[in-house]
């Protein structure tokens, strides 16, 4: 197999394997494995081990995990779980933005687990707003964004630090559109996407492929720099980060591929048409 002709989202379904493969083993015999990484390098080589996201984080490295949160009582619990089991030492900053259907309930079970910060706001305010009062709240070396559904998954969170690990880059998009594996749902809404997109590129000289993704991963100096000027309390708050980000001088930034399971308005999705008029509107300002 040539690693660099590969795609890239099998790469990381490999990886994830290959690593619970090693654990099986380390059970087995912990003092012939040794240091997974070590193992898996002198098994597969470095630049294969490179390639599928298999690489030393620093001593002591703590990511930031900030979910905004509102009425997503089916889907809570499943997305802490699917971050926990990432294989990155996290802290879980979760931010109830005034949810009404239970998912303040379920939240409370977690409330003083040492790896979780629970956060409320008692009126729905916006996601704009719920990640600015979770980004004051990060503290950990890179800090990054997951959504409370399940259309994004946390599995490919090794794969996205992995250009601010290795300094290439200072902030990481995951892109919908330089994949291969997406649920097919809204053509409007990818149309939609994809003109917001090219309209933030002309403003702000980038050639990103997906400015509404939920994936924005940041080193922590610069969430700590962009958090206390953001404004926007809704979905606004995607084109105004990218821009902010983008007026930074010097900065680094990527993006990667991930996958993507859309939900339908039936299923909860919660952005509209209004949504991307504010998110027209943001573009144009910021």
């Amino acid at each position: 197999m040539n690693a660099d002709d590969s795609n890239p989202l099998q790469f990381a379904q490999l990886r994830n394997r290959l690593l619970e493969w090693q654990q099986e083993l380390h059970a087995e015999q912990p003092a012939e494995i040794g240091d997974p990484v070590e193992f898996l390098e002198k098994l597969l080589g470095p630049t294969v081990c490179r390639r599928l996201g298999i690489y030393r984080l620093p001593a002591g490295f703590l990511l930031s995990v900030v979910i905004p949160v509102f009425n997503e009582v089916d889907t809570i619990e499943e997305v802490i779980r699917r971050v926990r089991a990432c294989g990155i030492r996290s802290e879980l900053i979760l931010v109830d933005d005034g949810s009404t259907d239970g998912t303040r309930a379920v939240l409370e079970k977690y409330r003083g687990q040492p790896d979780l910060v629970l956060l409320m706001h008692e009126t729905n305010q916006g996601k704009g707003a719920a990640l600015k009062t979770g980004f004051a709240r990060a503290r950990g070396d890179v800090v990054m964004i997951q959504d409370a559904d399940l259309e994004y998954d946390p599995g490919e969170y090794s794969k996205l630090i992995q250009p601010i690990i290795e300094n290439q880059a200072d902030v990481v998009f995951g892109s919908r559109f330089i994949g291969d594996s997406h649920r097919v749902l809204y053509f409007w809404h990818s149309a939609g996407n994809k003109l917001l997109t090219l309209l933030s590129n002309l403003l702000t000289n980038l050639n990103l492929s997906d400015i509404e993704t939920c994936y924005k991963v940041f080193r922590r100096e610069v969430i700590e720099r962009v958090g206390p000027t953001l404004e926007e309390r809704r979905f606004g708050i995607e084109p105004e980060l990218t821009a902010k980000v983008a007026r930074i001088p010097g900065i680094r930034i990527y993006e990667r591929p991930i996958s993507y399971s859309g939900r339908t308005y039936a299923q909860g999705k919660k952005i509209g048409w209004r949504d991307g008029l504010r998110a027209l509107w943001c573009i144009l300002k910021y």
